[in-house]
């Protein structure tokens, strides 16, 4: 005797009297938890970015007066903001699909089936993620030392002149880039391996019969494949480089010459150095949108390779 078939969603005037205020019970204490613990403090962000909340109003809130949109205009006219802008963009720009590419090279390294020592690697190269970013930034300082740093140690050799890597407003980005891509590549490169393993050997098998090299095999079945991974990585990396703060706040302070400072970093200054916690947080709402705008030209680009 077989079971009866139970449809796969039964119509809302089927249910039994009562289930859909269950539902919300049940959800009621994690829907709670997302409004307090996020939408409440996003819309308390939003109000702040209408008003001139400074230090002063710290101590007597009343003194807090509503501006409006004031707060946006000026910030489009401050230098040190589209300077900021720009800093953050290059870090983005250059930096992202740099790890994006290193991450893929190196997966696809240790997904070779001729690799060995595999579980080494994948731990060796992961570990500087999980590793306290102000401690790697203090080692990395040292590294690019203009007199004692093993890099340019390293540069000496091949004839180079010594870098002043952190001191130079033309190698404080790419030297900060350099320092983030070797951080985060890892991470990146496990989600790639776990791509790739779910791709089918089939496919790669009837590719090899059918003549195709190492390259086309690469192109016609890994990449198209590894897509839904690829947009994942693209985007996760770019909204966490789009929030550069630590690695320039540790190294260099946002300079020289404000060479390095990021919008989280100006956010930062407004907010906590001068208390101008109004402009901070309409900086922030800026920082958000530009943030949507990138995220949704990479599902749009997405869906047009698909």
């Amino acid at each position: 005797m077989t079971a009866p078939a139970i449809p796969a969603r039964m119509p809302a005037a089927q249910l039994p009297p009562g289930t859909g205020r269950a539902a919300w019970l049940f959800l009621a204490p994690a829907l709670s938890l997302i409004f307090i613990f996020f939408f409440l403090p996003v819309l308390a962000s939003l109000l702040l970015s209408l008003t001139d909340f400074d230090i002063y109003a710290i101590a007597d809130p009343s003194a807090t007066r509503f501006v409006g949109l004031r707060n946006y205009g000026r910030l489009l006219q401050t230098p040190e903001f589209w300077q900021a802008l720009r800093n953050t963009l290059y870090f983005a720009l250059a930096g992202g699909p740099l790890t994006i590419a290193l991450s893929l090279a190196a997966a696809l390294l240790l997904n070779a089936k001729l690799t060995r020592f595999k579980t080494v690697f994948r731990t060796i190269y992961f570990i500087p993620f999980v590793t306290t970013l102000v401690a790697v930034s203090i080692v990395w300082r040292y590294l690019y030392h203009t007199r004692y740093g093993l890099l340019n140690y390293g540069l000496g050799y091949l004839g180079v002149e010594p870098i002043d890597w952190l001191g130079d407003p033309r190698w404080a980005m790419p030297a900060i880039i350099l320092l983030a891509v070797w951080k985060n590549f890892g991470y990146n490169m496990l989600i790639f391996i776990a791509g790739l393993q779910s791709i089918p050997s089939e496919l790669y098998d009837a590719a090899e019969i059918d003549g195709a090299g190492p390259v086309r095999r690469f192109f016609n079945v890994t990449l198209p494949l590894l897509g839904p991974t690829l947009l994942f990585v693209g985007v996760v990396t770019m909204i966490g480089y789009f929030q550069l703060f630590a690695e320039p706040y540790v190294m260099t302070m946002g300079g020289p010459l404000r060479a390095t400072t990021s919008v989280v970093l100006l956010m930062y200054e407004e907010g906590f150095r001068w208390w101008r916690m109004g402009y901070a947080a309409a900086i922030a709402f800026v920082l958000f949108l530009v943030i949507l705008i990138a995220t949704l030209i990479q599902f749009r680009l997405q869906r047009e390779r698909a």
